[in-house]
């Protein structure tokens, strides 16, 4: 839920006006609205350079995962981590919108451990492809940019966790 909705929502489960701190932060939320926006559209164009980078990553570190009996091993399985490393960016792109992890909690992490663990994926691995993506992707940007985008891939690194 974006920090528009939580201060409106507060503001009314108590029945009053949104106070001058309230309405501070919604300001400052609008006013880095774009330069979101901006992080979003960056990540979105550089999908496919950023799963490929650290799908290159994440096996190099973990050539289990890709040799016989790996999860990861023969063509359709490497196509489903990548996949799933696609999935999870795009989550984090809904919640760098959102400006915090609700989408994030809301629709992927929630039984996401569980999932894995049916399905024998190891959780680790899974972990450290969001690693790699948030190297591949730090290195794109700017500190300050890498700063705003970096909590949401820690988010989803300590969900797996």
């Amino acid at each position: 839920m974006s920090l528009i909705m939580k201060s409106i929502l507060n503001a009314d489960a108590e029945a009053r006006y949104l106070s001058p701190g309230e309405i501070d932060q919604i300001k400052s939320f609008s006013m880095n609205g774009a330069r979101r926006l901006r992080l979003v559209q960056l990540l979105t164009e550089n999908r496919e350079r950023i799963i490929k980078q650290s799908g290159n990553q994440l096996f190099q570190k973990r050539p289990d995962i890709v040799s016989p009996g790996g999860n990861a091993y023969g063509q359709e399985m490497t196509a489903t981590c990548l996949r799933d490393m696609d999935y999870y960016l795009r989550l984090i792109t809904y919640s760098i919108v959102a400006g915090d992890s609700t989408p994030i909690q809301e629709i992927g992490v929630v039984g996401v451990r569980e999932m894995y663990r049916s399905l024998g994926t190891p959780i680790e691995a899974v972990a450290e492809s969001i690693r790699a993506m948030k190297n591949v992707v730090t290195s794109m940007l700017s500190s300050e940019d890498a700063s705003e985008v970096n909590s949401y891939f820690n988010f989803v690194i300590t969900a797996m966790q």
